[in-house]
């Protein structure tokens, strides 16, 4: 509960996936969730984007575990009347469906016009009930990760029990069926974070980097973990690692230098500020890297 509980702290979230860091340690964990998922995700791109998007909003409204729960009347901050329309008109469809094709067809529409109000839990429901009717690793995947994307920006505690609970559930089925499956893996090992058993995600992170050693969804959060358990040494191994496999990751090079100047690497923290602050046009991210800067003077 007391990790549970540490990952509900605000966020200074900065635009292209940048989070300012605090001298408190609550905010970075989930802050590794949600760059794993923004910074790229999935297989094809492996969290290798230079830039990231700046999220979607908290889903934070409307259960997305039982049948009755999604309804295009919860608050989607980003749907316009239109989206609402479609949305209230498929789930009369799919709630009238009785032939499971057309059915698992249905939710997969509501699924992907949920993601596109950035609705990730009510995604994650239909995505699971396509798994249902059509069982296979990509279909639970596709339920996994939604549920992980709502998962990395719930900001309750009630939410993040909830929505993690189902990211792991999902994604120890997928790993049963493809248990080469590291993104689901990596995934799985920060869902495992907001649990009663965190040594099993650090666990998981650590397998991943033992079958992919380059890969830079688990280097980051292994780096973002080390930074919350203010181990700032290991923290900055696996930063300069990353930024080894990866030059232009603008959150590896950014918490190089803040790891480095924690550690009093100031010549290497600066050369990592400048790096970072080369790779993006972002104000607020220039202003950040010249605000860690001064304290290196």
């Amino acid at each position: 509960m007391v990790l549970a509980l540490a990952l509900i702290g605000g966020l200074f979230v900065l635009p292209k996936g940048i989070v300012k860091p605090k001298e408190g340690k609550a905010e970075l964990t989930q802050d590794a969730a949600r760059t794993a998922n923004r910074d790229g995700g999935g297989p094809a791109t492996n969290g290798s984007k230079a830039d990231a998007s700046s999220g979607p909003v908290s889903a934070e409204a409307g259960p997305s575990t039982a049948p009755e729960g999604p309804t295009a009347a919860a608050p989607h901050t980003a749907a316009t009347a239109a989206q609402r329309q479609e949305l209230n008109r498929l789930l009369t469809q799919f709630a009238s469906a009785t032939v499971p094709a057309k059915r698992a067809e249905t939710a997969t529409l509501l699924a992907r016009r949920y993601e596109n109000v950035q609705r990730f839990d009510s995604a994650g429901y239909f995505y699971e009930q396509v798994a249902a009717a059509q069982p296979g690793p990509q279909a639970l995947q596709q339920a996994a990760d939604a549920y992980f994307q709502a998962f990395s920006f719930a900001a309750s505690d009630e939410r993040i029990k909830l929505l993690g609970g189902k990211a792991r559930e999902l994604y120890t089925k997928v790993l049963a069926l493809s248990p080469n499956n590291l993104d689901a893996k990596t995934n799985l090992g920060m869902a495992y974070m907001a649990s009663d058993n965190p040594v099993q995600g650090v666990t998981l992170l650590r397998e991943v980097l033992a079958a992919d050693p380059r890969n830079e969804k688990a280097l980051y959060d292994l780096g973002i973990l080390a930074v919350r358990s203010n181990q700032y040494d290991k923290a900055v191994g696996h930063f300069q690692q990353l930024v080894t496999v990866n030059p232009k990751n603008v959150n590896a090079q950014f918490y190089l230098g803040v790891t480095s100047a924690r550690t009093g690497a100031k010549d290497q923290a600066r050369a990592a500020f400048a790096a970072a602050k080369s790779l993006s046009n972002d104000p607020a991210l220039a202003a950040s890297v010249e605000e860690e800067l001064a304290k290196l003077k």
